[in-house]
């Protein structure tokens, strides 16, 4: 009895420490996305999972990102009850769009929802972006784009059973009339990288398009981006 207590204090400790660390994660990459433009003003959300004890840590809502502080990310469990709000904040609307994502893709580490330019142009226009560079390989992608998710209306549980589909394809999708998600099963800063490449890839398409008139430029197929591997010639020391 006194071992199974022992297990139980430790994995408590541990849950609480590292959902501190993951309050600061996620308000670092919410300001660092308005500083960097994928989000303006109050717009968009980000969230991480405690794999520990199956919360997860997301922004409020309706804060500034300028005013925003580790202290007032939300935790939720993942039937969406509020288990922690030390703000008295209210969670970010579109959470159970980040739950479903979670419960859906159990691999989801982090999520990461922005509004920015490019890749809101093609969720308004309902396009999906195919792959025309080769770096799409770290996007997830299992039909070589980035598909897009039908439109659900924000803060409903339409818009979370929207997402189911468009996740299963990919790691990154566009959210019909809406904006961009990219989700990672590491950490954070990895699902932002993605969702920072949607936009670089979004504005390449653009003025690929642009530039031939509205003409398709020519994309890379699944089986191709599938055939990437570390190159064997280079010749890596023990433990590398």
């Amino acid at each position: 009895m006194k071992l199974e207590e022992d297990v139980n204090i430790f994995f408590l400790f541990r849950g609480e420490e590292m959902l501190e660390q993951l309050k600061k994660e996620v308000c670092e990459i919410a300001k660092k996305a308005q500083k960097d433009g994928l989000c303006k003003h109050k717009s968009g959300n980000f969230s991480a999972l405690d794999t520990t004890t199956q919360y997860v840590v997301i922004t409020p809502t309706g804060v500034d990102r300028e005013l925003l502080k580790p202290e007032d990310m939300v935790v939720l469990d993942l039937n969406a009850k509020v288990v922690e709000s030390l703000s008295g904040l209210r969670p970010t609307s579109e959470a159970l769009m980040h739950l479903m994502i979670y419960q859906t893709r159990k691999d989801a580490k982090a999520i990461v929802h922005t509004h920015s330019i490019y890749g809101t142009t093609f969720a308004l226009l309902n396009k999906p972006i195919p792959a025309i560079v080769y770096e799409v390989t770290n996007f997830g992608l299992s039909k070589a784009r980035i598909p897009v998710a039908p439109y659900g209306r924000p803060g409903t549980m339409d818009l979370a059973n929207s997402v189911v589909d468009a996740c299963l394809e990919a790691e990154c999708f566009l959210l019909e009339k809406h904006g961009t998600v990219a989700f990672d099963s590491k950490n954070i800063y990895e699902a932002y990288l993605k969702a920072s490449y949607i936009e670089e890839l979004a504005q390449l398409y653009f003025n690929a398009l642009i530039v031939q008139g509205g003409k398709e430029p020519s994309v890379f197929s699944q089986e191709e981006l599938q055939q990437w591997e570390y190159p064997k010639e280079i010749i890596l020391s023990k433990g590398k």
